[in-house]
């Protein structure tokens, strides 16, 4: 009796590794829902909100003079060398090269492009929107505040919302998006929530920014994700756009039809006098009769190759025909040689 054999957890791991033959299809792709556009609006409301408090330099200013003048960093300094590299994972560079490494291995195995287009389109959308956020409002962090108490708006400065913990939120909320299955998704949702809101508390610790600028991140980088279905259609055709440009290269590289040479032209007839001979008139004048120019029925050879050494005249060539005419006999004609009958004239 054959038993089969049991897979290990390495041998599921290198299985996960196998290209698939085709794209799946069940690929979840997430729908605008109603709960999600509640969950949106909120997230927009609550947005607005942190904005308005920080302009109207309410509580939530004074609380951020609190937390700076108290002084994380100083509190806990045996933590500092590890948190600087912490927050590395807030930091839009490394972040995304690290998930694009990953989505992209996913679209090669799945045979498609929609997990990098996700990416790519989700940091578009951060860096317009938070990048706008931040040159239009322009508050200053906490290491270049002038007045003690102030919101430090419209100074010149780049810090209002935090970028460190909105690209947190977005490249690593952007798993949870894409996740296969939904145990999958609320693992990964739990653990971008938790990445996420260390990089926002570890900015906070080194005093880069204020906490107001960490809660505003947060909303600015669940917006993007709460958006991204918004953006599938459109994510959908561009990616039918790259795959048919791509089967167009790969027609036009094999080369799939051969184009005939074209045949050449025919030459120009060239024309060809007929000169016949001279007739006698009864005044005894002879008048060459040229008949009117006929194209010529073959085309001109082109030049043979001589072979070296001397050439003779036609008269010193040795005949290769028999002798004696070949032409067949007839009453008129005088054999040559001979004298002809015809008076001579002219002479």
């Amino acid at each position: 009796m054959r038993t089969e054999r049991k897979l290990t957890r390495l041998d599921r791991v290198f299985a996960r590794l196998d290209r698939e033959p085709e794209r799946p299809a069940h690929i979840d792709v997430p729908r605008m829902s109603r709960h999600r556009v509640v969950l949106f609006a909120s997230t927009l409301a609550f947005y607005a909100a942190i904005v308005w408090a920080v302009v109207i330099t309410s509580w939530l200013v004074r609380l951020d003079w609190q937390v700076m003048f108290f002084r994380p960093y100083q509190q806990w300094p045996e933590i500092h060398a590890f948190l600087d590299y912490y927050v590395v994972l807030g930091q839009r560079g490394p972040t995304a090269v690290m998930i694009a490494a990953w989505l992209g291995w996913r679209s090669w195995r799945q045979h498609t492009l929609r997990p990098l287009l996700i990416l790519g389109t989700s940091l578009l959308l951060l860096n317009v929107t938070v990048g706008a956020a931040k040159l239009s409002m322009g508050r200053l962090g906490p290491h270049y505040a002038t007045s003690v108490g102030s919101n430090e708006m419209w100074l010149g400065g780049d810090i209002f919302p935090s970028g460190h913990t909105a690209n947190a939120v977005v490249t690593w909320g952007i798993l949870a998006y894409l996740a296969s299955t939904p145990r999958a998704r609320r693992w990964l949702s739990a653990l971008s929530a938790v990445v996420s809101l260390g990089v926002g508390l570890t900015t906070v610790y080194l005093g880069t920014h204020w906490l107001s600028d960490v809660v505003l991140g947060w909303a600015a980088g669940l917006l993007i994700l709460l958006a991204l279905p918004w953006f599938e259609p459109l994510i959908a055709r561009a990616e039918t756009a790259v795959f048919d440009l791509r089967d167009a290269r790969r027609s036009r590289r094999r080369g799939t039809a051969t184009v005939p040479a074209p045949a050449p032209a025919p030459a120009a007839p060239v024309e060809v006098p007929v000169v016949l001979a001279p007739a006698a008139d009864p005044a005894g004048e002879q008048e060459p009769v040229v008949r009117e120019p006929v194209a010529a029925s073959r085309t001109a050879r082109p030049q043979g190759h001589l072979a070296p050494g001397p050439h003779l005249t036609r008269s010193e060539r040795t005949p290769v025909t028999p002798l004696g005419s070949r032409r067949p006999p007839h009453p008129d004609r005088v054999t040559r040689g001979t004298a002809s009958a015809r008076p001579l004239t002219g002479g």
